[in-house]
């Protein structure tokens, strides 16, 4: 095994379109990279770049110290580590197929069983973005582990983040940010939905959105550690105040005949919380409702 790790040989198993990018990624900087597909006729380009293409997974696994897999899901996942596995011990095992918590810990437990070092990771950048120095990848698993091919996998995004030796952390990372991305660009297909059905453009209610957006990351800090300390204060807005803003919302999207169901539903947990005594208290007191109790 080699000690240089800026040239840790490495294989990547998977070459949709986001393998594809990590194996590219990793031959930009300069590692030794096996590719291996379950279909036929991927990887050429890779190849024509210096990656050495395996007719097996078990043969890439062999090549490599450092094996990356990234599949469609945890199941052809699982198919493909399952016809390796007697490979994969001393190696570190890295599974950046997006899957829930309970999928990566089963996962976890079967590497473990065969003394695999296992991470399991999240991409949260786009494929153009993967090798960029601001790409941001979550790892969860064994620190030792991380710690030592830290140095490769940056080569797939400068911003890599390890979240602690929980196998599962790293999807946990990912379906919360991936929640607050879908409510997000929901909530702006809704609004264009919403000037649009009064005649306004979506490119002339663009440009405004930026006074909204630009406060969203301190508004989110504030209300994390809101909710970390089990405290909504209202003294800025209070829950009763923007509720009945909701309730505009939604009485002038029915009336221009849009599906409400989202608003709607905002709607209905703001009047929750409210009927649980928090109209003095800020939006965030809406959490005590989300979380079911």
């Amino acid at each position: 095994m080699t000690n240089d790790l800026e040239k840790t040989p490495v294989a990547v198993l998977g070459l949709g379109a986001m393998g594809h990018a990590l194996a590219a990624a990793f031959l930009k900087a300069g590692h030794p990279t096996t590719v291996w597909n379950r279909s036929a006729g991927k990887g050429d380009e890779l190849v024509a770049q210096g990656a050495v293409r395996a007719a097996t997974a078990g043969e890439a696994v062999r090549a490599a110290e450092l094996v990356v897999v990234c599949v469609v899901d945890y199941d052809a996942a699982q198919a493909v580590l399952e016809s390796a596995a007697d490979e994969l011990p001393g190696r570190v095992l890295v599974n950046l197929t997006s899957d829930t918590p309970e999928r990566s810990r089963t996962t976890a437990a079967w590497a473990n069983e065969r003394g695999i070092d296992y991470l399991d990771g999240s991409i949260m950048v786009p494929v153009p973005m993967i090798g960029q120095p601001e790409a941001l990848v979550f790892y969860s698993g064994p620190r030792a582990a991380y710690d030592k091919y830290e140095t490769a996998l940056k080569a797939l995004g400068g911003k890599p983040a390890h979240l602690g030796e929980d196998q599962g952390r790293a999807a946990v990372y990912d379906l919360a940010l991936l929640d607050y991305f879908y409510g997000s660009i929901s909530g702006l297909v809704h609004a264009f939905a919403l000037a649009g059905a009064d005649g306004v453009r979506a490119v002339d209610l663009a440009p405004y959105l930026d006074t909204i957006t630009s406060f969203m990351p301190s508004l989110a800090a504030g209300a994390a550690r809101d909710v970390d300390a089990g405290s909504y204060p209202g003294d800025a807005a209070n829950l009763g105040m923007m509720g009945t803003a909701v309730g505009h919302i939604l009485e002038w999207g029915e009336h221009r005949g849009l599906d409400v169901s989202m608003m709607r539903s905002i709607k209905e947990v703001y009047d929750k919380a409210v009927a649980r005594g928090h109209a003095a208290d800020g939006w965030v007191s809406t959490i005590e409702v989300v979380r079911g109790g």
